[in-house]
């Protein structure tokens, strides 16, 4: 059975017409639904009852089971989450001075294949629906019952590897009857799909777009990220120049420091010149173990940081989240199912 939430508004109202209804029935469902938080179609008491049992026949309705929940002393919450075919998911909420940000999961693992991440653990088996990462969203603010300000498409899986339920999800979060989450305060993030990043480009939305670069040039990064084999750095330069161009927004560029695998001075200015004349800024982003990788937090950020900033590069250094707890994408979930499948 679907879920109401994988429909758009503009989704719902062609399925209400089919069903006979009124299309104004729609927006009260998003209300019901998206502003007061109603998971019963019961409690829509503006709706017929014949209406309420036709929804009741077509659609699933309801927060997902929070199978564990583990909370950070920096209020970081991990959740492990189980979906309605049994499959675990992962989402964390973490809690920042300018509001309450989701990292979202995007697929039932991940087939990328990244050699620090502990999504790879356990591969894909499916894409998630919109309406799973909308349920995501409405089981964490149910939860914790407060909503959600920052959504970022950054958990298990690659958002363009499953880009029509992702376009849905942000359309639906972002709706002014929908969770009315702003567009400059979602970001998706890729590691380098580079013909989704044009097709991106054009869906006229004003979303922020991270990359998940991790290296400064083709040899490493290919050590690190089998995507790269597909698509090279220079391959992933010219697609975010269309984007920037297109879209006149700024682009990040994430990069996890590593020991002694990418955080050397002379790594720091391959970067830097790699993104030199693009509208971006690099997030630093301290390694959050994962003991299966065998890759550990460098030492050398503060080294690093400053390297950029004196080569004239904008630069942030991501504060940790969830450091002593599963907080790496992936391993609450691998513990659970095991590393491998």
């Amino acid at each position: 059975m679907k879920l109401i939430y994988d429909d758009t508004q503009d989704m719902l109202i062609d399925e209400l017409i089919n069903l006979g209804e009124k299309k104004f029935r729609a927006t009260q469902i998003f209300e019901w639904i998206y502003r007061k938080h109603i998971y019963d179609f019961d409690e829509m008491t503006n709706l017929s009852l014949s209406l309420r049992e036709k929804l009741k026949k077509y659609y699933d309705i309801g927060c997902l089971n929070i199978i564990e929940k583990q909370i950070s002393k920096d209020g970081t919450i991990k959740y492990l989450l189980q979906l309605q075919d049994g499959g675990f998911i992962e989402t964390v909420l973490m809690i920042h001075d300018y509001g309450r940000s989701l990292c979202v999961t995007s697929q039932l693992g991940c087939s990328m294949g990244c050699k620090f991440c502990a999504s790879g653990l356990l591969k894909k088996q499916r894409n998630l629906t919109a309406g799973e990462m909308v349920n995501q969203v409405l089981t964490v603010m149910a939860d914790t019952e407060q909503n959600i300000t920052h959504v970022v498409i950054m958990g298990t899986g690659e958002p363009f590897d499953n880009y029509d339920h992702v376009m849905d999800f942000i359309h639906i979060i972002n709706h002014p009857k929908g969770l009315a989450i702003g567009a400059r305060h979602i970001t998706v993030s890729t590691c380098g799909l580079c013909d989704k990043i044009k097709q991106y480009a054009n869906e006229g939305i004003q979303t922020n777009l991270a990359i998940s670069l991790h290296a400064p040039n083709d040899e490493l990064r290919n050590q690190l990220m089998p995507i790269n084999h597909r698509y090279h750095l220079d391959d992933l330069r010219e697609a975010l120049e269309y984007y920037i161009e297109k879209t006149n927004r700024r682009v990040t560029f994430e990069y996890i420091l590593l020991k002694d695998i990418n955080d050397s001075l002379i790594h720091a200015r391959q970067l830097a010149h790699y993104i030199k004349g693009l509208n971006a800024y690099v997030n630093l982003i301290p390694y959050n173990s994962v003991e299966e990788s065998g890759f550990h937090k460098s030492q050398n950020i503060e080294a690093f940081k400053s390297e950029l900033l004196r080569l004239k590069v904008n630069v942030t250094l991501r504060k940790e989240h969830g450091s002593d707890i599963d907080g790496a994408c992936g391993q609450l979930r691998a513990k659970k199912v095991g590393n491998k499948q």
